[in-house]
Protein backbone atom coordinates (compact mmCIF):
# COMPACT_ATOMS: atom_id res chain seq x y z
CA UNK A 1 0.00 0.00 0.00
CA UNK A 2 2.68 2.36 1.41
CA UNK A 3 4.74 1.51 -2.05
CA UNK A 4 1.87 2.06 -4.21
CA UNK A 5 1.06 5.80 -3.07
CA UNK A 6 5.10 6.55 -2.99
CA UNK A 7 4.95 5.36 -7.06
CA UNK A 8 1.88 7.25 -7.58
CA UNK A 9 3.24 11.04 -6.17
CA UNK A 10 7.16 10.01 -7.70
CA UNK A 11 5.91 8.64 -10.91
CA UNK A 12 2.37 10.36 -11.74
CA UNK A 13 2.78 13.72 -9.93
CA UNK A 14 6.28 14.77 -9.97
CA UNK A 15 6.83 12.71 -13.63
CA UNK A 16 10.03 10.43 -12.42
CA UNK A 17 10.76 7.09 -12.81
CA UNK A 18 13.35 4.35 -11.68
CA UNK A 19 15.26 2.13 -14.04
CA UNK A 20 17.42 -0.75 -12.70
CA UNK A 21 16.70 -1.69 -9.22
CA UNK A 22 19.02 -3.27 -6.28
CA UNK A 23 19.03 -7.18 -5.27
CA UNK A 24 17.13 -8.00 -1.99
CA UNK A 25 20.17 -10.63 -1.72
CA UNK A 26 23.09 -8.08 -1.28
CA UNK A 27 22.45 -7.26 2.65
CA UNK A 28 25.29 -4.97 2.83
CA UNK A 29 26.86 -2.42 -0.02
CA UNK A 30 28.01 1.39 -0.43
CA UNK A 31 25.34 2.96 -2.59
CA UNK A 32 27.02 5.60 -4.08
CA UNK A 33 24.23 8.61 -5.38
CA UNK A 34 25.32 11.54 -7.40
CA UNK A 35 25.09 14.71 -8.41
CA UNK A 36 24.54 15.54 -4.73
CA UNK A 37 23.68 19.05 -5.68
CA UNK A 38 20.76 20.26 -3.63
CA UNK A 39 18.93 19.28 -0.74
CA UNK A 40 15.91 17.93 -2.68
CA UNK A 41 18.42 15.04 -3.28
CA UNK A 42 17.04 13.65 0.02
CA UNK A 43 13.23 13.45 -1.44
CA UNK A 44 14.53 11.88 -4.15
CA UNK A 45 16.35 8.92 -2.41
CA UNK A 46 13.50 8.75 0.13
CA UNK A 47 10.63 7.88 -2.75
CA UNK A 48 13.57 5.97 -4.38
CA UNK A 49 14.02 3.90 -1.13
CA UNK A 50 10.31 3.64 -1.01
CA UNK A 51 9.51 1.76 -4.49
CA UNK A 52 12.76 -0.63 -4.63
CA UNK A 53 11.27 -1.55 -0.85
CA UNK A 54 14.36 -2.20 1.11
CA UNK A 55 16.25 -1.05 3.60
CA UNK A 56 18.90 1.82 3.29
CA UNK A 57 21.13 3.99 5.48
CA UNK A 58 22.68 7.07 5.30
CA UNK A 59 25.28 9.58 6.72
CA UNK A 60 24.66 12.91 7.61
CA UNK A 61 26.38 16.15 9.11
CA UNK A 62 25.81 16.20 13.12
CA UNK A 63 24.05 19.40 12.57
CA UNK A 64 21.19 17.69 11.20
CA UNK A 65 20.39 15.72 13.71
CA UNK A 66 19.02 18.42 16.53
CA UNK A 67 16.16 19.29 17.61
CA UNK A 68 13.63 19.15 15.73
CA UNK A 69 14.62 16.78 12.95
CA UNK A 70 17.06 14.57 14.41
CA UNK A 71 14.57 11.89 15.93
CA UNK A 72 13.08 11.75 12.40
CA UNK A 73 16.26 11.32 10.50
CA UNK A 74 17.28 8.77 12.55
CA UNK A 75 13.81 7.03 12.01
CA UNK A 76 14.48 6.90 8.33
CA UNK A 77 17.92 5.39 8.77
CA UNK A 78 20.37 7.59 9.28
CA UNK A 79 23.24 8.26 11.35
CA UNK A 80 25.10 11.54 12.04
CA UNK A 81 29.04 12.04 10.80
CA UNK A 82 30.90 14.09 13.17
CA UNK A 83 33.35 15.38 10.36
CA UNK A 84 35.62 17.55 13.42
CA UNK A 85 36.77 14.34 14.98
CA UNK A 86 40.18 13.22 14.23
CA UNK A 87 39.44 9.53 13.86
CA UNK A 88 39.54 7.23 10.77
CA UNK A 89 36.27 6.89 9.56
CA UNK A 90 36.69 4.02 7.30
CA UNK A 91 37.52 1.67 10.30
CA UNK A 92 34.75 3.23 11.86
CA UNK A 93 32.15 2.02 8.89
CA UNK A 94 34.03 -0.77 8.15
CA UNK A 95 32.44 -2.03 12.16
CA UNK A 96 29.19 -1.12 10.93
CA UNK A 97 29.38 -3.59 8.67
CA UNK A 98 30.71 -5.94 10.59
CA UNK A 99 27.76 -5.79 13.25
CA UNK A 100 24.88 -5.50 11.38
CA UNK A 101 22.61 -8.26 9.29
CA UNK A 102 22.10 -5.62 6.14
CA UNK A 103 23.33 -2.08 5.94
CA UNK A 104 23.25 -0.35 2.87
CA UNK A 105 25.10 2.96 3.16
CA UNK A 106 24.03 5.66 0.80
CA UNK A 107 26.80 8.12 0.04
CA UNK A 108 27.23 10.98 -1.67
CA UNK A 109 30.48 10.23 -3.31
CA UNK A 110 31.32 13.73 -3.46
CA UNK A 111 31.08 15.16 -0.29
CA UNK A 112 29.30 18.27 -0.54
CA UNK A 113 26.72 19.61 -2.62
CA UNK A 114 29.53 22.49 -4.29
CA UNK A 115 30.90 21.36 -7.43
CA UNK A 116 33.57 19.15 -7.29
CA UNK A 117 35.81 17.74 -10.21
CA UNK A 118 37.42 14.91 -8.35
CA UNK A 119 35.20 12.28 -5.84
CA UNK A 120 36.14 11.74 -2.33
CA UNK A 121 37.89 7.76 -2.08
CA UNK A 122 36.51 7.35 1.56
CA UNK A 123 33.47 5.43 0.59
CA UNK A 124 35.68 2.90 -2.18
CA UNK A 125 38.40 2.30 0.77
CA UNK A 126 34.99 1.46 3.60
CA UNK A 127 33.93 -0.71 0.55
CA UNK A 128 37.22 -2.45 0.44
CA UNK A 129 37.47 -2.74 3.80
CA UNK A 130 33.97 -4.08 4.66
CA UNK A 131 33.89 -6.22 1.40
CA UNK A 132 31.38 -5.18 0.19
CA UNK A 133 30.16 -3.96 -3.39
CA UNK A 134 29.84 -0.33 -4.40
CA UNK A 135 26.20 0.04 -6.09
CA UNK A 136 26.17 3.39 -8.53
CA UNK A 137 22.82 5.24 -8.28
CA UNK A 138 22.09 8.86 -10.93
CA UNK A 139 20.06 11.00 -9.51
CA UNK A 140 19.42 12.48 -12.83
CA UNK A 141 17.10 16.01 -12.37
CA UNK A 142 17.11 16.58 -16.05
CA UNK A 143 15.66 13.62 -17.40
CA UNK A 144 13.55 13.36 -14.24
CA UNK A 145 15.11 9.17 -13.59
CA UNK A 146 16.95 7.58 -10.71
CA UNK A 147 18.65 4.96 -12.50
CA UNK A 148 20.61 2.03 -10.07
CA UNK A 149 23.20 0.12 -11.93
CA UNK A 150 24.86 -3.06 -11.40
CA UNK A 151 26.99 -4.15 -8.17
CA UNK A 152 30.91 -3.31 -8.64
CA UNK A 153 33.61 -4.83 -6.50
CA UNK A 154 36.72 -2.76 -6.11
CA UNK A 155 39.56 -4.65 -7.09
CA UNK A 156 42.25 -2.35 -4.76
CA UNK A 157 42.87 -0.03 -7.93
CA UNK A 158 41.07 2.86 -6.93
CA UNK A 159 42.63 4.60 -10.31
CA UNK A 160 40.68 2.35 -12.80
CA UNK A 161 37.87 1.58 -10.60
CA UNK A 162 37.05 5.01 -10.70
CA UNK A 163 37.05 5.13 -14.26
CA UNK A 164 34.56 2.67 -14.34
CA UNK A 165 32.13 3.83 -11.57
CA UNK A 166 32.24 6.90 -12.96
CA UNK A 167 30.60 6.02 -16.75
CA UNK A 168 27.61 5.68 -14.40
CA UNK A 169 27.06 9.31 -14.57
CA UNK A 170 28.42 10.56 -18.16
CA UNK A 171 25.52 12.88 -18.91
CA UNK A 172 23.82 13.04 -15.38
CA UNK A 173 22.22 16.63 -14.31
CA UNK A 174 21.74 17.53 -10.60
CA UNK A 175 18.79 19.68 -9.22
CA UNK A 176 21.22 22.54 -9.74
CA UNK A 177 23.01 21.43 -13.24
CA UNK A 178 26.16 24.26 -12.74
CA UNK A 179 27.52 22.04 -9.83
CA UNK A 180 26.60 18.52 -11.50
CA UNK A 181 30.00 16.11 -11.29
CA UNK A 182 31.40 15.77 -14.63
CA UNK A 183 33.35 12.45 -15.24
CA UNK A 184 36.42 12.30 -16.96
CA UNK A 185 36.23 10.66 -20.18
Amino acid sequence: MKKDIYKLIFNKLMGWKITGTIDADIKKCIIIVAPHTSWHDFYVGLFTRGIVGLEMNFVAKKELFKFPFGGYFRWMGGAPLNRQQNENKVDAYAKVFESKEVFRLAIAPEGTRKKVTEWKTGFYYIALKANVPIIPVAFDFGKKEVTIAQPFYPTGNIESDFKILEQNYIGVVGKIPENSFVPKK
